[in-house]
């Protein structure tokens, strides 16, 4: 009797809990809402109570039982998501609840043993059942918290008292802004070129599916367990103090050079703006950015087939998995593109159910207004590698005839295949030659390695028009190419190419720059028209300057003329004149992977073409950052800069124009870990990861003013008219 007149108590406790609370899903523990469905306990701060005695769990020795008379003597679980309706319950030493053999148990660490179902109970409550293995949460007669095949039902109760799990905090006080309308201009900045979704690991962690790019670059945008288990120690990937790591030992031949491995919480030398084979893009990253104003984030599934091969090979001495790793470019595009629907429904689980999370894939312009209108973050899924729809190209030594690796109805097939999956903005060339021509050279020496790795053969070469630099290009075409190996050649790419061509490698002129001399090939137009008939958006950057040229061509061709975009620094060159064309066509020119003051240097030197090109809309400058993507990011402005001062607001003050009144203005603090006092101040460390995306709107503030942020602020919706040239045809 004594219970039940408790859990009464409990119950009008519970009412007035629940009057009292908010009701906003990122709510701290302690204020949580008496929940209405499975996943109303997101991130909240609850207790369990038997539905059936009335009694709360509480800790008993190593284990729990259902025997407490009061709220006040339960066990508080902070419940962190770790996808909808599953949860971690962790407890205030910060222990996890998990299933023992028998009995509910005790764990420091996240695993398969603490990911539990809530799901909905016949006659009201919750069972609670391994996600695992389905075995559930029940009392016996004394209380004792049992684990397996009966799943008693049991009431979430708001508490306090909880220890909040362990995550990465985004360090914004304020709320981010929603739009004027669906058929108003949208404010906010787009993202046009990045790899969220590389990794090493391409899923949650439920179902492992294996790495990207052969397991080069370690950290997950998220993982089930968050960023104790996405941003963990490296060592594993890169071996002790990173003396295994890729970007040393094949990207930058250095093999000597090494690192500390830790990830979190210390993150002593990773992420870095020069590491490029770490996790940059860990989605609370992203959601500082988002609370800045990134409304539209091109997210491509990426991968080099051959330096994937050269990696694992490599990776294989050390770790025996890598021998099965997946190297083929279009299967890890589309399981990039897979995880990016995984993340969707985790932050749907963050913020409390299905479609109420700021992460949201789009597949039109309209669809993309929308979500922008409601405040969120429109994603845009894309592929960029060499072998698209497996269009590799073989040959001995450039010899032998071409073996071609696809088929126009294996085109056609695939074509229909990554539409119906969200894919929308493609690279139709990349860093290899492939079937469909040349690749745009901007490397003299790896890439060339890597693609006769790939292809069995070296590049041909030409004199680049007029030189290839100066003032006839927006950016610059070719490079010098680098006919001997350098140093020893001790590298494991230098390795491959030594023991495959016997030591032979090929001449060319030192004096001059180099473009490629492998154009279009029939199937690469074939492609490009396919692409342009089902309505992508086509990135024209990596392919040959000639193709460029021949991809403009077949743009201005179409009536109205098909746009295209430029949004990967014009990889392989762009001539001013083609720079004109891109924008006379509808398409977009955006800067790669600025820091504030590239931006505003972009933004001067974009302006005569604009003008030339005869635009008269809003000039407007978005950027590709090209996180993930083995690549640099941008490094700090350097001595003279006037410094972001910490903590600073934005969408307030003499600089936001008149299309931001009405945003509340929002302060970003100084990121920090409070486990460990690691910050990242962009004036020392650069673009280190996403986060400080929203730093660079500060420092595109500081070195641009107004005009630079009206520019930027202006790219959303001109890449959104832009898409909509592309469909509305």
């Amino acid at each position: 009797m004594q219970i039940v007149i408790r859990g009464l108590l409990a119950a009008v406790a519970l009412l007035v809990l629940a009057s009292c609370s908010s009701s906003s899903s990122s709510k701290a523990p302690g204020t949580s809402a008496v929940p209405k469905t499975r996943y109303d306990m997101a991130n909240g701060c609850y207790a369990m109570q038997s539905v059936a005695t009335g009694a709360f769990v509480t800790r008993s020795g190593d284990g729990y039982s259902a025997s407490a008379g009061s709220l006040e003597e339960a066990e508080p679980f902070s419940m962190k998501p770790t996808a909808l309706g599953r949860y971690l319950f962790n407890c205030p030493d910060s222990n996890l609840l998990v299933a023992g053999s028998s009995s509910a148990a005790r764990a420091a660490k996240p695993s398969d043993a603490a990911d539990w179902v809530v799901d909905d109970a016949d006659g009201g409550g919750y069972t609670v059942v391994q996600q695992v293995d389905g075995r559930g949460l029940s009392a016996d007669a004394d209380g004792t918290l049992l684990v397996g095949e009966a799943a008693d039902a049991f009431r979430f109760v708001p508490t306090t008292g909880c220890t909040s799990y362990p995550e990465i905090s985004d360090d914004v006080d304020g709320d981010t802004y929603q739009g004027n309308g669906v058929d108003q201009p949208v404010v906010g900045f787009a993202e046009v070129h990045t790899h969220m979704a590389m990794g090493n690991e391409m899923s949650d962690g439920t179902n492992p599916v294996g790495p990207s790019a052969g397991g080069v670059l370690y950290g997950q945008m998220f993982n089930r367990f968050g960023a104790p288990v996405a941003l963990d120690n490296c060592a594993a990937m890169h071996g002790p103090n990173g003396t295994l790591d890729p970007e040393a030992l094949i990207l930058d031949m250095t093999p000597l050079k090494t690192h500390d491995t830790q990830g979190w919480p210390t993150f002593a030398d990773w992420p870095a703006y020069d590491s490029q084979l770490h996790q940059a893009m860990y989605y609370k990253w992203v959601e500082r950015a988002w609370k800045a104003g990134l409304r539209i984030m091109v997210s491509e599934g990426t991968n080099i087939a051959a330096l994937c091969q050269v990696a694992k090979t490599f990776e294989t001495a050390t770790n025996p998995q890598a021998l099965g790793y997946d190297c083929n470019d279009m299967n890890l595009g589309i399981a990039q593109i897979k995880y990016l629907y995984q993340l969707q429904d985790y932050v749907d689980a963050q913020e409390g159910g299905p479609g109420k999370g700021w992460f949201r894939i789009v597949k039109s312009p309209a669809e993309a207004r929308k979500v922008i209108n409601d405040g969120k973050l429109a994603v845009v899924p894309g592929l960029e590698f060499s072998n698209l729809f497996d269009c590799t190209t073989k040959s001995v030594a450039g010899v032998t005839g071409e073996i071609s690796g696809c088929t126009k109805e294996d085109i056609d097939k695939q074509v229909d295949e990554i539409w119906d999956l969200g894919v929308r903005e493609i690279f139709p060339y990349h860093d290899v030659n492939s079937a469909l021509g040349g690749t745009g050279i901007f490397d003299g020496l790896a890439l060339n390695l890597v693609g006769f790795v790939g292809t069995g053969s070296f590049w041909k070469t030409y004199d680049c028009p007029d030189g290839g630099e100066g003032d006839s290009y927006f950016y610059s075409a070719g490079a010098y190419m680098t006919t001997a190996i350098p140093g020893t050649g001790n590298d494991p790419l230098t390795q491959t190419v030594l023991a495959l061509t016997n030591g032979v490698l090929p001449i060319y002129p030192a004096d001059r720059r180099q473009c490629n001399a492998r154009g279009m090939t029939e199937l690469g137009h074939y492609v490009v028209q396919k692409l342009m008939e089902k309505h992508f958006i086509i990135d024209i950057d990596h392919a040959e300057l000639s193709i460029k040229q021949n991809m403009l061509d077949m743009a201005k061709a179409q009536t109205p003329n098909y746009p295209l975009i430029s949004a990967h620094g014009g990889h392989g060159g762009i001539t001013n004149e083609q720079a004109r064309e891109i924008l006379e066509v509808g398409g977009l020119i955006y800067p790669f992977k600025p820091n504030g003051k590239g931006d505003v240097e972009f933004l001067n030197k974009l302006k005569p073409i604009w003008a030339a090109a005869g635009r008269t809309d809003p000039i407007a400058v978005g950027y590709g950052m090209d996180a993930n993507g083995i690549a640099d990011r941008a490094g700090p402005r350097g001595a003279g800069s006037e410094p972001v001062v910490y903590p600073f607001t934005l969408f307030k003050g003499p600089d936001w124009g008149p299309q931001f009144k009405g945003i509340k203005p929002v302060t970003f603090e100084l990121e920090t870990i409070p486990e460990s006092g690691k910050t990242w101040n962009i004036d020392e460390v650069g673009t280190a990861h996403y986060g400080l995306v929203a730093d660079y709107v500060e420092e595109v503030r500081l070195e641009g003013g107004k005009e630079a942020l009206d520019a930027l602020y202006q790219s959303a919706e001109a890449y959104l008219q832009m898409w909509e040239r592309t469909v509305n045809r």
